[in-house]
């Protein structure tokens, strides 16, 4: 199962939409899931698992509740909301390593990462335990696995990329993460009316013969 990147981005918003995230919550997210996948990484599973946690139903608990000394919130963090922040607040990284307590599926923060490193036109690096990666915005390094869960995630400016992934033009996700999308995304469908379903089939109830 091959899908283009923008198919990719188009059912990612939607999903993330269909989730209960606002509209440029989503936005961000088919993008993110789109550079994840330009990677070469399921950037489609790592979303799903995002969405499949639930966080827009309560997200004042999911987001950082302060910043320093470490970013933190009540409950486990959700990887949209800080990456975001990660992205607004990379200029932060000038004066040291942010520190992220109990962030769902880093890999998902990758890809903001991405985003703070062109503004700071840097290389940023995100460690997690034995796990590192390192991107210029555009290219990716991986160490070892990412883990599906950061205790403490590190975010700091680095100096130099050796060795980047290679960059693919299309995506082949896992079957079953696919279909988590398409099932939130469906969600932002419009039920079908009577008078929808009649202009749908063309003539309706006339008959013109």
């Amino acid at each position: 199962m091959s899908f283009s990147l923008n198919e990719v981005e188009a059912t990612a918003k939607r999903a993330t939409r269909g989730a209960g995230y606002d509209w440029g919550v989503a936005e961000e997210a088919g993008k993110a899931t789109c550079w994840l996948c330009a990677q070469g990484l399921d950037g489609v599973a790592e979303l799903a698992r995002v969405l499949e946690r639930g966080f827009a139903s309560n997200l004042d608990e999911h987001v950082p509740k302060h910043m320093e000394p470490d970013w933190a919130g009540g409950m486990d963090l959700c990887p949209l909301m800080t990456g975001a922040l990660l992205s607004d607040c990379s200029n932060l990284l000038q004066s040291g390593p942010n520190r992220i307590r109990n962030l769902a599926t880093p890999a998902v923060l990758l890809p903001f990462a991405a985003q703070a490193a062109r503004r700071q036109s840097a290389i940023v690096t995100v460690m997690a335990g034995d796990f590192l990666a390192a991107t210029d915005g555009t290219q990716l390094v991986l160490k070892n696995e990412c883990p599906a869960h950061g205790s403490v995630i590190e975010v700091a400016l680095g100096d130099t990329l050796t060795n980047p992934r290679a960059q693919k033009t299309r995506a082949m996700p896992d079957p079953a993460a696919w279909n988590i999308l398409n099932r939130f995304a469906h969600r932002t469908y419009a039920p079908a009316t009577e008078e929808s379903r009649l202009l749908g089939a063309g003539a309706g109830l006339s008959d013109n013969d």
